[in-house]
Order: C-alpha cells, then structure tokens, then sequence
C-alpha cells in the first residue's frame, strides 16, 4: 500500500462527508466540492476518519488510492479553511483591478486584459499590482493563477510580468559587448 494513503484524512469539526456510489460530496463553512472516486479506491468513514485502500493488489491501484487520499484531502482542507494563492504585477504601468467576478488587468498591451473569474472563485487587489485569489477548489484555483499568469509571465531580463508571490525568477546577465 502507498505511503500516502496509510495515513488517514481526519475531518475537522463542521465538515460532513457524503457518500453515493462513486462519488464522494465533502460540505463545510466554504462550501460544497464533489469528487468521483476512482473504482479501483476503497474509502472508509469511521466516525471522522477517511481511510483509502486498494480493492486490488495492482500497482495502479495502489498509487491512485494515495491520489485519491490527496485529493480528498485538499477537498476537506478547502471547504474548512480555503486556499489562497497571490499574485505580483512587476513593470512600469501594469495593474489591476477586481470588479464582481472579472479581474480588470492593464498591461502594456494596446488593450486591457479583462479575466472572467470561474464560479468558486473570488479575487481582491489590496493594491494596483496585486492580486489575491481564493477558492476551496484548490485545483480551479491553480488554474485561475495560471491562467492570469499567462497574460504576461516574468522576463528573465528585468522581471517584468505577472508572478507568484513565492515564485524566484531566474535573471540572466544581458548581453556585453
């Protein structure tokens, strides 16, 4: 059995796992997710432990009871506390501006960008050139940066673009003559 899905997903208080079929439906305070469960995955509730198992002994069954186990995992992370990711405008005149459920992005192009934010997804700009989204989908958030992100990724001469906050650009030396 794989490491992963040895250890348990403890529910946290407010949370509630629902079972029908294959799908699996976690709700908590930041919402609903559902999930289809892999057929080759057994999951268990015992009071508020979720255990993964393989229903056979194959190697693919083993390494998706641990991905299955994850998945979930981020599930009830997400519908308990939420994720977050941020973002950074760097370059002269680039910003942005959160309107309802689009993301308003000025930058440097002939036009300003405008990103229609997918249902679950809710961004903030603390300031011009941030952006903060958030979700309890941890994978649409991912997407969401990455789809913001690739309006205008970092150069690696000056750094200018759109970044992650935690994100290191490699810079490279121009070139001498």
């Amino acid at each position: 059995m794989s490491r992963v899905a040895k250890n348990p997903v403890i529910l946290p208080k407010g949370v509630e796992v629902a079972f029908n079929g294959n799908a699996i439906t976690v709700k908590g305070s930041k919402g609903s997710l559902e999930m289809t469960v892999h057929e080759s995955v057994q999951v268990t509730q015992e009071d508020n432990v979720l255990s993964f198992a393989p229903r056979t002994a194959e190697t693919s069954a083993d390494a998706l009871a641990g991905t299955m186990r994850v998945l979930v995992g981020n599930m009830v992370a997400g519908v308990s506390s939420g994720f977050e990711r941020k973002l950074q405008l760097i370059g002269v005149g680039y910003r942005a501006a959160a309107k309802g459920d689009t993301v308003s992005l000025t930058l440097g192009l002939s036009h300003p960008v405008e990103y229609a934010l997918p249902k679950g997804v809710t961004a903030e700009t603390p300031t011009q050139t941030e952006i903060v989204l958030k979700s309890a989908d941890k994978q649409l958030l991912g997407q969401a940066a990455a789809e913001i992100r690739s309006y205008r990724p970092p150069e690696p001469y000056k750094g200018k673009g759109i970044r992650y906050s935690d994100e290191n650009v490699h810079r490279k030396e121009a070139k001498k003559k």
